[in-house]
């Protein structure tokens, strides 16, 4: 199983639907009508500024003759790296209590707004624990 966080889904589904109406040639306003909404809802779509409803995604989909499943393997394969994969796999091979505690420590990072260069991963020598332990780089502070 492959994972695409929702957020950068719901951001790759509009200009999927739009490269495949490309890819068809149709304007936005021949697909609109073909799927019963409107113009601008297809176009706001398309930006990622709108929502697909489930119900709207399966009318496009059927209008292009796509499943679901075609649809969203493009989007994981474009957004996953092998070393993606290979974390996601990693994870899927935790207990749940670790597994949770990654979970934890990603979003602790997420409010930190750390950048990946920022933090390091490095042998852990402080315990006898199997295993990575995260280190961050000391922060200096400068006086004005």
């Amino acid at each position: 199983m492959v994972f695409v966080h929702k957020t950068r889904q719901v951001q790759l589904v509009g200009p999927k639907i739009r490269q495949l109406r490309k890819e068809r040639k149709l304007t936005q306003t021949e697909l609109a009508a073909r799927i019963s909404i409107q113009q601008s809802d297809l176009s706001r779509m398309e930006k990622g500024e709108y929502r697909v409803s489930l119900d709207t995604l399966f009318r496009i989909l059927a209008e292009f003759d796509v499943s679901i499943s075609e649809f969203f393997d493009d989007l994981t394969r474009e957004t996953m790296t092998p070393r993606d994969v290979q974390l996601m796999r990693d994870l899927q091979d935790l207990g749940s209590d670790a597994r949770r505690e990654v979970e934890d420590f990603v979003a602790f990072k997420r409010t930190q707004g750390t950048a990946p260069s920022e933090t390091r991963l490095s042998p852990s020598t402080n315990s006898g624990n199997v295993g990575r332990a995260f280190e961050q780089e000391p922060r200096r502070f400068e006086r004005s």
